[in-house]
């Protein structure tokens, strides 16, 4: 009987594939389920025999944790607000005055209201 081995949902494409090559490697059986035309079913990596799952989990659990390491021991590039200030200071100013003036629009009935 089939068992659901890993849920693809939210996963990045690279680490599935990762996955994907991983079972293949070690001669695992498996089939995928997509996330159909709207994204609302369950995209996920299924195993066709049950007795294969241990060993299967316990090969996505290493590989996982060799990931993190992997990830953890990179610089991070975290983008935030004033990173983008500084790499973008006219796009920046234009997306705040374009806020603004909507800002301004839409509270601007309500400021006249009692007049």
């Amino acid at each position: 009987m089939s068992v659901q081995l890993f849920r693809l949902k939210n996963v990045p494409d690279d680490e599935a594939e990762e996955i994907r090559s991983l079972l293949e490697k070690n001669y695992i059986d498996y089939f995928e389920t997509p996330a159909g035309s709207w994204g609302i079913s369950m995209p996920a990596i299924w195993l066709n025999d049950e007795d294969q799952l241990e060993k299967a989990m316990q090969l996505i659990d290493s590989y996982q944790s060799e990931r993190l390491a992997r990830y953890r021991s990179e610089p991070a590039d975290r983008k935030n607000i004033l990173s983008e200030l500084f790499n973008n200071p006219v796009q920046f100013v234009a997306y705040i005055a374009f806020a603004a003036v909507i800002l301004y629009f839409s509270i601007k009935p309500f400021l006249n209201f009692g007049q």
